[in-house]
Formats: structure tokens, sequence, C-alpha cells
């Protein structure tokens, strides 16, 4: 699942998608720790008041 980068104020963000945020339980302003792995082009969000949850294609499907 492919996000595009987006500008925010003087930031930068990504959306969550809402199928992910249904699936997960995420609300508006909720905490979010973030862990770069800049060696391997990877970021890890957890979201500490969650039960996490794997996000992997396998999981979260589009409807046909």
């Amino acid at each position: 699942m492919a996000q595009k980068v987006i500008k925010t104020g003087n930031s930068l963000a990504v959306v969550i998608p809402s199928k992910i945020t249904k699936v997960m339980g995420i609300k508006r302003g909720d905490s979010v720790k973030i862990k770069s792995i800049s060696e391997r082009a990877n970021i890890i969000l957890s979201f500490p008041k969650l039960m996490q949850l794997p996000l992997s294609l396998g999981r979260i499907q589009k409807k046909h």
C-alpha cells in the first residue's frame, strides 16, 4: 500500500488510510512513537495505547 508524502505547515506527513485506523483503533490525538532505521530506509510507528497488529497486505486487503 503506497502513500504519498504531503506538506502540512512546515512539516511533511504521511496519511494513515482510514481502513488501517479502523482496524487498529487509531484516533485523532493518539500518541505515536517514531523509530527510524536509516540503513534500511524504514520508519516504524508504534501506538503505545493500542494493541499492536502487524500491518501487512495479507491482513488489510481491499474488498473487490
